[in-house]
């Protein structure tokens, strides 16, 4: 399971991707300091102005609105896209773009107007960002000179990509770590948005016991709380800097996280369990929603804020395991911590998690109100154990 990408090398031979350049745009409405769409700066090498010249020699993307089917748009779908296209409109590079949150930040930047350039591994990726409707760039979360060509080339960064690989997560976390700090220096003293990943489970040490709010930080030595710090810290050098924690599950169709991880083990183990009494609370969010925050953070966020893509603060474990074996036809019981730890194996950790999470402060600075399904309702009508009975 991982969250990069893949795409072809780029041909400078095409014809440009994006229109000719502004000197300067209209200001988002939170952010009311009037910035420079891009221009070099001072450090940059003569290589990286070779390949950024080379990303600025594509032609424009077309105007694509969200589209299940795929199928070409209707002239009145066109006329509506096109009024998208306003003095806002920025060219946004995107890591992680065809992952099951990415492709729908993809979709919810160019409904916005905006252009999109996915960080890409190989050709076969390239297919999946055509598909989408964006350009790929050729690179590598684990190279970080890739990242900051891309991010020095286009007006403002999104970076969802991340390495799940939990047998090694420490050098998954330091993969990150390396890449949030390149493209938090590649767009020093820029004034671009540069919006960043993080999690909600990240705060549930420091808010024990309580709703884990925005104001709260990750403490000392939590996974991931250096990426965190490092982007929120380039607010200090001139860059409108944000993260948006997600919520351990974000759900919809199509998705491969923790909860489909779940429903497998249950069907291997005949049982779907919790543990103790399964009080412990689990945030979710639909990826809709959470791309729609994703796209508030880009145009809006001012600097150092932190989002919490959260639509259900807290649901209870019990709940799920409960709806999981409803699900699957399957019994329900309690698991000791002892008796987890052989049931869920690395699982365990996270099945225990007791996360509840405010998103207030970001619905009312961002007017962000979540509209898709609740968890419960989405693990019964998304086709859920479908998937797993195929699995």
């Amino acid at each position: 399971m991982t969250a990069l990408l893949e795409s072809p090398s780029l041909h400078s031979a095409e014809p440009p991707l994006f229109p000719p350049r502004r000197t300067h745009r209209t200001p988002f409405r939170r952010f009311t300091e009037p910035k420079m769409l891009w221009s070099p700066p001072p450090n940059v090498n003569a290589e990286d102005a070779t390949n950024s010249a080379k990303l600025n020699s594509f032609s424009p993307l077309p105007c694509v609105t969200p589209s299940t089917s795929g199928a070409s748009l209707q002239s009145a779908s066109q006329t509506a896209c096109n009024e998208q296209h306003k003095e806002h409109a920025m060219r946004v590079f995107l890591t992680g773009a065809t992952g099951f949150i990415g492709s729908a930040i993809v979709q919810e930047l160019l409904a916005a107007g905006h252009q999109v350039l996915g960080l890409g591994r190989n050709d076969a990726a390239a297919d999946s960002l055509s598909h989408l409707g964006i350009t790929a760039h050729r690179g590598d979360l684990a190279d970080p000179a890739s990242l900051v060509t891309a991010a020095r080339a286009c007006d403002g960064v999104i970076h969802t990509a991340f390495i799940h690989d939990f047998s090694a997560y420490a050098a998954s976390v330091e993969t990150d770590r390396v890449a949030v700090h390149a493209l938090a220096r590649a767009l020093d003293g820029s004034g671009k948005p540069f919006v960043i990943t993080s999690g909600t489970a990240m705060v549930a040490s420091v808010a024990s016991g309580r709703t884990a709010t925005e104001e709260d930080t990750p403490a000392p030595g939590t996974h991931r709380a250096e990426a965190e710090a490092a982007a929120l810290a380039a607010a200090n050098h001139g860059v409108r800097s944000s993260v948006v924690r997600l919520s351990p599950t974000v759900h919809g169709a199509g998705d491969h996280g923790f909860v489909p991880m779940l429903i497998g083990i249950a069907r291997s183990k005949g049982v779907s369990a919790y543990i103790g009494d399964g009080a412990n609370l689990w945030p979710a969010v639909h990826r809709l929603d959470a791309a729609r925050l994703y796209r508030l953070a880009l145009e809006q966020a001012t600097p150092a804020a932190r989002l919490h893509g959260v639509a259900e603060e807290g649901i209870p474990m019990r709940s799920i395991a409960e709806t999981i074996g409803a699900g699957l036809g399957l019994p329900v019981r309690s698991l000791t911590q002892e008796e987890a730890q052989a049931h869920f194996e690395w699982m365990a950790r996270f099945v225990a998690l007791d996360n509840p999470t405010s998103s207030a402060a970001t619905r009312k600075t961002f007017e962000w109100i979540p509209k898709g399904p609740d968890l419960l309702t989405d693990l019964k009508e998304s086709g859920y154990f479908a998937r797993a009975a195929h699995a």
